[in-house]
């Protein structure tokens, strides 16, 4: 009988297995760094988006403080106008009459006959009227007549500066010997034209009454509370 031959050695392939080993660590790496990346990319954004965030609450608290600051000025404002003061006019020249805020101070003249009343009024003190201040309001009571002084203020309403109503005070409608006045809106200022507000003018007895503001800023005023407590006897 031959002898038995020895079993060949088995041969294990090493290199394969490191190079798979190799390629699962490169691929961990890999994803490491992206998870990193990807870490720092969307740190930098939440960052970004808290710090724009912090901006625009503050942006609308800041604008929220402003509103109510505004809000509670008008509040004080308008509180500080009450209650009202009333002008009432020598009854030699019908008794004319209107309420306006307490906060206006007045300044009147009645020393010229051709003007028998010529008032300023304004907020707080009565600036110098050789300045161009637009008044809160003028009052004049002149001799001219009532077509005369409407026909001054007709180049302004052909020019389109001005526009033109037929108007009568609430407290005189109905009565008596009352005619109906004008109510100017525009440039009503004769002696500055740049200036926009609105006047009335109506003739009282013999004479005639040109009350108004001059700048739109206290048109409110004129329109809600001079104008509807204006009186005067005919």
């Amino acid at each position: 009988m031959n002898p038995q031959q020895p079993a060949a050695p088995v041969s294990y392939n090493s290199g394969g297995s490191s190079k798979k080993g190799l390629l699962t660590t490169v691929i961990l790496v890999l994803l490491l760094i992206a998870a990193l990346g990807f870490g720092g990319w969307a740190f930098s954004k939440m960052n970004n988006y808290k710090t724009n965030s912090d901006k625009i609450s503050a942006a609308a608290v800041d604008a929220a403080k402003k509103v109510q600051a505004a809000q509670l000025q008008a509040q004080f404002d308008q509180q500080s106008k009450l209650p009202y003061k009333s002008f009432t006019g020598s009854a030699t020249y019908g008794s004319i009459n209107f309420n306006y805020p307490k906060s206006w101070s007045a300044y009147v003249d009645t020393t010229n006959t051709s003007e028998p009343i010529n008032a300023y009024f304004y907020p707080g003190e009565v600036p110098g009227t050789q300045g161009k201040t637009a008044y809160a309001l003028r009052l004049e009571l002149l001799t001219a007549d009532y077509a005369q002084t409407v026909q001054q203020l007709s180049s302004g309403i052909q020019q389109g500066t001005i526009t033109a109503k037929a108007y009568t005070p609430p407290k005189l409608n109905g009565v008596a010997n009352v005619q109906p006045g004008t109510l100017f809106t525009g440039q009503v200022n004769q002696q500055d034209n740049t200036q926009n507000g609105i006047m009335l003018v109506i003739k009282v007895r013999d004479k005639t009454l040109e009350i108004s503001t001059q700048s739109n800023d206290y048109a409110a005023d004129f329109n809600s509370t001079i104008l509807p407590s204006l009186n005067f006897a005919p």
